[in-house]
């Protein structure tokens, strides 16, 4: 029984630690008296630090996550006219970067189990398409199950796999961090991600020495000396600022994903007991509680829901409404697309409830009653 309203968020993001915004502001006041703007130790360090928790050789960070997927596929020598399979559900910037790298974008369905690549598909999308590249993206706060067998298929066929990890920042795969075992992988630091900066920054993560230093000099205008340019890059460097917050974010990152877990665990227990199902990520993954996944395929109920959570005042999304292979804007880009509609129907029926760290118990249990007023009455305010 909802004894009292109160208003739910969708995410909270200046829910912070005591003393963090009082640390960072001492921070912002030492670095602006001393003009530290562009690269410096607040750079290496985080790179640094990036390379010890997702155990890769090379982390570059770079202004935002778009550019990250970017310059990973120019890294990757895409160009002009180079197929690129791409999932189906994402982002748009996922799409959108193999387009501004010059490359020939091919969708592919997705597994509605976790929203992965649907295995199939992309196989035959290779044998047809032979791309020399392809995107997935981990999203939802884990990866693929499919995520071994995609490695190893991608090497038996010469495609070169570049991993978009923009919502699995601390997501084990098997004991081990996720982007560890890839060719070459993407995060975004959006405020709203697990790992969030100030402002848009991103980074790229990769064990081979060749590829890292091709990012590195891409993002910084293809610069191999201060006035000598060994390539066209483009101005993609990680601002200071962004990574002295990312820093300070990172004293408290395991705080923060062990909260966000217990949220989503709390989730999963729970809204099955109401009538409502939260997809799970796959066996063998540690989660990092990005966000809360239910699929309604029935429109009327999913209506309702979403209009009872807006009377109670309980934020929701909707990641994502609508497939990439749909879009107005990949009309005239788009070259073909391997499997079915799952895409489309995850895009129909897919909500995300509040989530993020350090919701508070009282939060999550006026949620999940809300929910299931809904679901047993059908009200819609």
């Amino acid at each position: 029984m909802i004894e009292k309203e109160m208003k739910v968020p969708f995410i909270d993001i200046a829910r912070y630690e005591s003393g963090f915004q009082q640390e960072w502001l001492a921070k912002v006041s030492t670095m602006s008296a001393t003009s530290q703007f562009i690269g410096g130790s607040e750079v290496s360090t985080l790179e640094e630090r990036l390379k010890s928790i997702l155990e890769v050789r090379y982390a570059v960070g770079c202004a935002n996550g778009t550019d990250a997927i970017q310059l990973g596929l120019r890294a990757l020598g895409i160009t002009g006219g180079d197929v690129v399979l791409v999932p189906n559900a994402t982002f748009w910037a996922t799409f959108e970067a193999v387009v501004n790298v010059g490359g020939v974008p091919v969708t592919v369905d997705i597994d509605l189990n976790d929203g992965g690549i649907d295995l199939q598909a992309f196989e035959d999308a290779v044998k047809a398409e032979k791309p020399k590249a392809a995107v997935v993206a981990h999203l939802y706060g884990w990866g693929t199950k499919h995520i071994l067998a995609l490695r190893a298929l991608c090497i038996q066929h010469d495609v070169l796999l570049i991993e978009d990890g923009a919502q699995c920042f601390g997501v084990r795969h098997q004991g081990v961090p996720l982007l560890k075992g890839a060719l070459i992988s993407t995060t975004s630091f959006y405020p709203a991600k697990v790992l969030g900066a100030a402002g848009d920054a991103g980074a790229v993560f990769t064990n081979d020495s060749e590829l890292a230093d091709r990012v590195r000099r891409l993002g910084n205008h293809g610069r191999t000396a201060h006035y000598g340019y060994g390539d066209v890059g483009w101005n993609s460097r990680l601002d200071s600022l962004q990574a002295a917050f990312l820093n300070l974010s990172m004293n408290y990152i395991d705080n923060r994903i062990q909260s966000r877990r217990q949220s989503a665990e709390e989730y999963q227990v729970r809204l099955p007991l109401v009538g409502l199902i939260p997809m799970k990520p796959p066996i063998g993954y540690a989660e990092n509680g990005y966000c809360n996944v239910c699929l309604l395929p029935d429109s009327t109920k999913k209506d309702n829901l979403e209009a009872m959570l807006k009377s109670r005042n309980i934020g929701f999304g909707n990641i994502y409404p609508g497939a990439m292979s749909v879009q107005n804007g990949a009309k005239k880009y788009l070259k073909q697309h391997y499997g079915g509609s799952n895409a489309e129907q995850l895009s129909k029926s897919v909500l995300n409830l509040p989530l993020f760290a350090y919701m508070k118990k009282e939060e999550i249990d006026y949620v999940i009653e809300s929910v299931q007023h809904a679901m047993m009455t059908g009200e819609r305010v």
